[in-house]
């Protein structure tokens, strides 16, 4: 490749070699955006299969503007073949491909992200929101106004009336790991390391932001040759210490009924099959949250399924009957609690790398990785088993659970009834009949990730894919290009309803000219059905979610085809009748060479009633309604009963939303 840079021979007094073969003291002369590009490529990681390395970071993804094309654009262009740029039409889902790409690596592998300033920066900002509050790595490099001032107020700048040194980049801060705003080029220096350390650290991991000023961006230095030096990089992990260690195993030994929550960090930690040996041992129930899920095979006999709001009534029945909660890689928010009344019997031990997160609902914190701990506890517990019968009942409630999915995913269908998530979930896995674990189902918001936790069958490690710590509506088609990019010899199923489609389709168009292929499901219930049954769980009015209910012009709502309009962006795609013919079309998608997309009409209303818990959402105190009041009831009995343990909140087991099912993500 043709290198357009600089090199200055300018050697230390000892004429010593750098680790990377540059004699110290040489420099290379390149502009701030030449370097960090250059730096970005030189990181490596060793590969999954131990035989070697590959880079760090996949590519870059670009949105091109006055920003950062001349600076960002020069230097991606000189490093095009290490680096790919990949183009996107839309910077926040180019992000949420970037965030889904470390997600399928977990966390061992991730991309960046090149803006423009003004909307094409702040088009990040929910974006990095996500990969906050998933714990997931993303660079994020949005082009930032003149540090000269010269140009002053540059087109798309953000004045602040009160502070000239601030500009839109400054709304990042909130939702970062890690900020930076690169004023010289020799802060790079400090930047990219600290940065990297963010990405590749297993507590501080999530989004790092280096806003880049595009004067700065142009701006040449001489650099440090031996910077530039290829280097594999080190994930850390904290070790367990042994008096955490020694409290949890005092908790654990007087513990009969334990239950083991197994989130996102026994994935990232790649501790699934110590996860396995150590349930196994002693004899301890598994319950998923949506990040943790495919942390134990779905059909493990101590796999109890979904835990919480989402969750199996398997789970949920033992969360409340445990004694002890082992909750390991997992934040515990409210959906995984019952907003916090499902653990109302259980002392909590909180294995994270992060103490943060590993505090929550006043645990007994081991701050470690999960692999580590489990492997401390295992080495001291040896002999120590949870009750038999506890053990007993948790395999009885798993097989039913089994049973029933199987059921559910396999209802016979009636011409006049439109199905429901629950029978395109499981004609999506019966076309899978030859290769099931080889699947990644991806998705986030609405009733889907309600329905999916519940009944998908996750065979191995990956194979779901869900965003629901941010619950984003339109991550889903550009969170299943990076899974593609990052997993291509996978089969990657996208299922998005009909509202998160509209919000963000365009990477279906991206997905065509990389040619990272997609099986996109739309579930069209005409509007937002899952809110509007949230909506009126509260006591509400059927009121602006579905199309029908919303304000309309003489033309009234829309009718639209989605198969056309995925066709006008190059996909191949069919609108199907019935679950029929959609497994008849799943077969079609499997065998075509590009992105596919089926649409199928679904029943806003209906979702699986077994499962679920209750789940928090405030409801007026005042209203002129009857049902808003009765509500407001309901909720005030619910929140006294939380207050006091020994009450009934959620006692039974099976319910969600305010008195009802709503199995909702809002």
């Amino acid at each position: 490749m043709n290198q357009r840079v600089l090199h200055h021979e300018r050697r230390g007094r000892d004429g010593a070699a750098s680790p990377g073969g540059v004699t110290a003291g040489t420099t290379i002369r390149l502009t701030t955006a030449q370097a960090l590009v250059r730096y970005l490529a030189a990181q490596r990681v060793a590969s999954e299969d131990g035989r070697g390395t590959e880079p760090l970071f996949g590519g870059v993804f670009a949105i091109f503007g006055h920003g950062n094309v001349a600076g960002m654009g020069e230097a991606l262009y000189q490093h095009r073949d290490e680096l790919p740029t990949l183009r996107a039409h839309n910077e926040q889902a180019m992000a949420h491909s970037a965030i889904a790409y470390a997600k399928a690596h977990f966390r061992r592998r991730m991309m960046a992200v090149t803006t423009s300033i003004g909307p094409g920066a702040t088009n990040l900002l929910t974006a990095a929101a996500l990969a906050h509050v998933n714990r997931l790595p993303v660079l994020l490099l949005p082009g930032d106004i003149f540090v000269s001032r010269a140009p002053d107020p540059v087109l798309q700048q953000v004045e602040d009336f009160h502070d000239g040194g601030v500009s839109a980049n400054d709304a990042f801060k909130p939702v970062s790991r890690y900020f930076d705003r690169i004023v010289h080029p020799a802060q790079l220096l400090n930047a990219l390391p600290r940065a990297l350390r963010v990405l590749t650290d297993a507590a501080s991991c999530g989004p790092v932001t280096l806003a880049l000023p595009q004067d700065v961006q142009a701006q040449a230095w001489d650099f440090p040759a031996d910077f530039f030096a290829p280097r594999v990089v080190t994930f850390y992990s904290p070790a367990p210490r042994a008096d955490e260690i020694d409290a949890a195993i005092e908790r654990l030994q007087r513990a009969k009924r334990p239950l083991i929550v197994a989130g996102g960090g026994v994935l990232y930690g790649r501790a699934t099959d110590a996860l396995q040996r150590f349930a196994a041992t002693h004899g301890i129930p598994v319950a998923e949250t949506q990040a943790g899920k495919g942390s134990l095979a779905w059909d493990d006999p101590l796999n109890v399924g979904a835990l919480g709001v989402t969750g199996s009534p398997a789970a949920n029945a033992l969360a409340h009957d445990a004694d002890c909660v082992l909750a390991i890689g997992t934040r515990l928010q409210d959906f995984t609690t019952g907003s916090n009344t499902l653990f109302t019997q259980a002392e909590v031990i909180g294995i994270n790398a992060n103490a943060f997160d590993g505090l929550k609902h006043r645990a007994q914190v081991v701050e470690a990785d999960a692999l580590l701990a489990l492997d401390a506890l295992a080495a001291r517990l040896q002999d120590w088993h949870a009750d038999r019968a506890w053990t007993t009942r948790a395999h009885e409630l798993a097989a039913n659970w089994r049973d029933t999915v199987q059921t559910l995913t396999h209802a016979p269908q009636r011409e006049s009834v439109l199905p429901y998530e629950g029978d395109v979930i499981g004609a999506v896995q019966r076309s899978s009949a030859n290769s099931p674990a080889n699947d990644i189902v991806v998705c986030a918001a609405g009733t889907l990730p309600a329905e999916l936790h519940k009944l998908w069958r996750a065979g191995t490690p990956g194979a779901y894919h869900v965003e629901y710590g941010y619950s984003c509506m339109g991550y889903e088609i550009a969170g299943g290009l990076g899974a593609k990019l990052a997993r291509p010899e996978r089969e990657v199923i996208v299922m998005v309803g009909d509202g998160s489609y509209l919000m963000m389709n365009s990477e279906i168009a991206t997905s065509v000219m990389l040619g990272a292929k997609l099986i996109i499901v739309v579930l069209d219930n005409r509007g937002y059905g899952c809110i509007n049954r949230l909506q009126q769980a509260c006591g509400g009015a059927p009121f602006n979610n579905l199309l029908e209910d919303c304000m309309q012009g003489p033309l009234g709502a829309p009718q639209i085809d989605f198969a056309a309009h995925a066709r006008s962006l190059g996909a191949q795609a069919e609108h199907v009748a019935n679950v029929a013919e959609l497994e008849a079309a799943l077969q079609r998608a499997r065998a075509a060479d590009r992105t596919y997309v089926i649409s199928i009409d679904t029943d806003p209303a209906r979702t699986t009633s077994d499962g679920g818990w209750w789940w928090e959402v405030a409801v007026p105190e005042v209203s002129t309604r009857a049902s808003v009041r009765d509500a407001r009831a309901s909720y005030d009995e619910r929140i006294a009963a939380r207050g006091n343990p020994a009450g009934s909140a959620g006692s039974s087991g099976n319910e969600s939303g305010n008195g009802n099912n709503n199995n909702g993500n809002e």
